[in-house]
């Protein structure tokens, strides 16, 4: 079946499942596959739970005249999500980067969403399956949508893009995360460039932070380019004020003369705006000029996420947004779903952020953590995953920066820290997060600012109740 004819019955049956165990009434089920599962094996379950119709990719399951053969089922349910996108003349911004992507896609949503009808990767539908089932979501009446891009390996961010068709895009930082499948720093520089490739070619439009080198080098040569950053050149100048808890800062705009940081090559694009999928220009209330900072209060903590914060005025503004309305969407957000949050859990004052962890987002944690003025601190570390050869490595180099740091007690969870044990004797090592949950059963941490951080796979959320003391 022609991906038009496969739109034709999507637009009958506007809903798209992918889990047989979660059917949306009336929606087209999309046979996937996985190491572990053949979707196509539950096409006929998914019919009978109510679905309309069944896409597969092996014969013998298309056993019911509401089954439709294709020859890929993952391509054709990406092939159909880049149709739908073609339908909507409407900005897309993409976002990618090491570190700080889904804060920063929720950060620029709160922002917004105030103004127009917005609509945002939900939770980390940020791969090839995820980024399509949002494209699904757009509808009559998005105004903007906001794509957030993960990648593990090179070409990936190119093959999103290539189905999102971003207008607008943000590479938030660059760092050493997955390097085991991009091989180096250099390789992920590479892969997460794809986005501003992706931009280059269609003549959109790139958001950059000009604080990072690395950003300003992959910058070079784009057509349209909006700068931000602590630089007074910057088009949107940003100064953080505080960080002992929550992050405040201000911000101001620079005279639409000057044409981003010295010395970094770009067009600066900071009184434009994209409408209905064009460069047009853009409103701006012209109260918050180059001497005129205005101040917001965020609910976020960490240095590390001035960057995120800035990025969401950035983009507001140049959306046509007033001051005050991106005032309100950043103070308005509260982070949640273990990212950069802070909870008063007993007598311990808890940061949560372990919903994923590499080198750079674990040193930035951790100096933070260091930073603070409370007494009493602890961490609560879990491996660092898909680092491959450089994985033993950069765990050691967090052994190193702990010891630095001078933080106490230490909690080290999982095999890879494991393998360390004997290299720090001041620290507690641990093969896995059940083993670290008996040891603070008997071994209560109160009153203490403790910091959780690994990756998604040592769930370490998990010792949440334990740190109720």
């Amino acid at each position: 079946m022609k991906t038009e004819d496969l739109y034709s019955l999507f637009r009958q049956h506007p809903a798209v499942s992918t889990d047989s165990r979660n059917i949306q009434p009336d929606s087209l089920f999309f046979a996937l596959k996985g190491p572990h599962f053949n979707g196509n094996a539950y096409a006929s379950q998914a019919l009978e739970a109510g679905a309309s119709f069944a896409i597969v990719d092996e014969a013998e399951y298309a056993v019911h005249d509401r089954c439709i053969l294709v020859p890929d089922v993952l391509n054709s349910l990406q092939n159909l999500a880049w149709h739908h996108r073609g339908q909507f003349n409407i900005p897309v911004v993409g976002i990618t980067g090491s570190n700080g992507k889904t804060t920063t896609k929720e950060l620029l949503h709160s922002v917004l969403s105030r103004q127009f009808n917005t609509l945002a990767t939900r939770g980390n539908l940020n791969n090839h399956i995820g980024v399509p089932l949002t494209l699904f979501q757009i509808n009559a009446e998005t105004e903007i949508a906001v794509i957030e891009m993960g990648a593990n390996h090179q070409k990936e961010i190119e093959l999103l893009c290539s189905i999102a068709q971003p207008t607008h895009g943000l590479i938030t930082n660059i760092g050493k995360a997955h390097l085991e499948g991009f091989g180096s720093l250099e390789g992920v520089m590479k892969g997460k460039k794809e986005l501003y490739d992706s931009l280059s070619i269609n003549n959109g439009i790139a958001f950059v932070a000009s604080g990072h080198a690395r950003l300003r080098e992959m910058a070079d040569g784009l057509p349209h380019v909006v700068w931000y950053g602590t630089d007074a050149s910057c088009d949107i100048r940003g100064e953080l004020l505080e960080t002992s808890s929550h992050l405040v800062f201000s911000w101001s705009k620079k005279p639409a003369a000057k044409q981003g940081p010295e010395g970094i090559r770009g067009n600066s694009m900071a009184n434009r705006q994209v409408s209905g999928g064009q460069v047009s220009g853009g409103h701006r209330s012209g109260r918050n000029g180059a001497d005129d900072p205005l101040t917001i209060h965020s609910a976020l903590s960490g240095a590390y996420n001035f960057e995120n914060l800035l990025a969401a005025v950035c983009v507001g503004d140049h959306f046509g947004l007033s001051p005050e309305v991106i005032k309100k969407g950043i103070e308005t957000y509260v982070p949640a779903n273990n990212r950069s949050q802070e909870v008063q859990q007993g007598s311990n004052r808890l940061i949560l952020d372990a919903y994923n962890a590499n080198p750079g987002s674990m040193e930035v944690a951790l100096r933070h953590l260091a930073s603070r003025p409370e007494p009493k601190k602890a961490a609560v570390l879990g491996d660092m995953f898909e680092l491959g050869d450089f994985s033993d490595q950069e765990h050691a180099s967090v052994i190193r920066l702990v010891e630095e740091l001078g933080i106490q007690p230490v909690l080290l969870i999982g095999p890879q820290f494991f393998r360390h044990r004997k290299s720090a004797d001041s620290m507690l090592f641990f093969e896995d997060t059940g083993s670290a949950g008996d040891w603070l059963r008997n071994h209560p941490l109160g009153d203490a600012l403790v910091l959780l951080k690994g990756s998604r796979g040592m769930r370490l959320e998990q010792l949440l109740p334990l740190l109720d003391v």
